[in-house]
């Protein structure tokens, strides 16, 4: 078979992410065009991975088999809508809309149309969240009491950022919650069952017009569980994006402080350990526990005529859940109830 054509749509960050990430994939395929309205970036983008700039989207499908949507997220709707027009196959950068009323019309779009559509919710395929996953569902540990989450990140207008767009609501439509922790309510529910209520509260230090930069929720699960959500987006340029996870269970206390790859520490009555890197990998191999990173997923997704995941569909929840956490952060912390799954 030939390789797949891949078009990747924005040659910011994220799309150099996914284009490194490709790099390694085993599926055969080729980033055939590239397309961003900043031409001296497309260009870079362009030399770096030895592609084609071309000058639009339809260009852009013209070339290619499926596509990879890394704009700003106010074009993902009108993109996707284009790209399953041309039943080209879908990766579309996460959060996919404004708000769950958004991502449920790009459900619509792409439900029947037979082409594989996936969302950049990549933490599901974190290495240490597979391996805190199977510990979850151990039965040794008991049901799940309480969970701790804090997700914090330099504003993402600088360092190695550098995204303008960021701070235009125009385009990004909220801040750290929608933007950045949307992965962390996806997370969430993955480890621990649905988010049945939620109580937030929100703030603006940085005085950028809608881009809220610290968020705490107060969350409720279907399974009685309760937990915390800090979502910061502060100065301290210095500190990598970094995620800390503290899970009591009934007989069990689980700390992971190394979303990939960890330290993911354990302990309980009789004994305690931790695994992290090669350790942790291990770990997985022996229970037969298979991590692929997205890009690999999607590429063996269209090769094979199968669904990816997480598709749009499931996404859906996670803007879900965020909805809810805005409506409660805007009325100044009521609590807001989440419709089951």
């Amino acid at each position: 078979m030939s390789p797949t054509r891949l078009g990747i749509l924005g040659c910011g960050y994220i799309g150099d992410f996914h284009a490194s990430m490709l790099a390694g994939c085993s599926e055969a395929h080729v980033i055939a065009a590239v397309y961003d309205p900043d031409p001296e970036r497309a260009a870079a983008f362009a030399e770096r991975w030895k592609t084609t700039v071309v000058g639009g989207v339809d260009e852009v499908l013209d070339r290619s088999d499926a596509v990879f949507v890394c704009s700003w997220t106010s074009e993902h709707r009108a993109l996707v809508d284009r790209i399953a027009a041309r039943r080209r196959h879908i990766f579309c950068e996460k959060p996919l809309g404004f708000d769950a009323s958004e991502a449920a019309a790009m459900v619509a779009t792409v439900r029947g149309t037979g082409i594989v559509d996936m969302v950049g919710l990549i933490l599901r395929a974190a290495p240490a969240m597979n391996a805190l996953r199977a510990m979850l569902r151990d039965d040794d540990s008991g049901r799940i009491m309480n969970i701790v989450f804090r997700d914090d990140q330099y504003l993402p207008t600088q360092g190695m950022y550098a995204s303008s767009w960021r701070a235009d609501r125009s385009r990004a439509g909220r801040g750290a919650l929608l933007e950045h922790s949307i992965h962390d309510v996806d997370i969430l529910e993955w480890l621990a069952g649905p988010i049945r209520r939620v109580a937030a509260e929100q703030e603006f230090f940085h005085g950028i017009d809608g881009i809220e930069d610290s968020v705490s929720v107060l969350m409720r699960f279907a399974s009685g569980a309760t937990g915390t959500l800090a979502s910061i987006w502060h100065d301290v340029i210095s500190r990598p994006s970094q995620r800390r996870i503290e899970i009591f269970c009934e007989r069990a206390l689980y700390t992971l402080e190394g979303e990939w790859f960890g330290p993911l520490h354990w302990e309980r009555s009789d004994a305690s350990g931790t695994l992290v890197g090669d350790d942790l990998t291990r770990w997985l191999a022996n229970r037969e526990i298979v991590t692929t990173w997205p890009e690999q997923r999607f590429l063996a997704a269209i090769r094979g005529g199968q669904t990816a995941s997480p598709s749009f569909a499931e996404a859906l929840r996670a803007h879900q859940v965020v909805d809810a956490i805005y409506r409660s952060a805007d009325a100044q912390g009521c609590a807001v109830d989440v419709a089951a799954p």
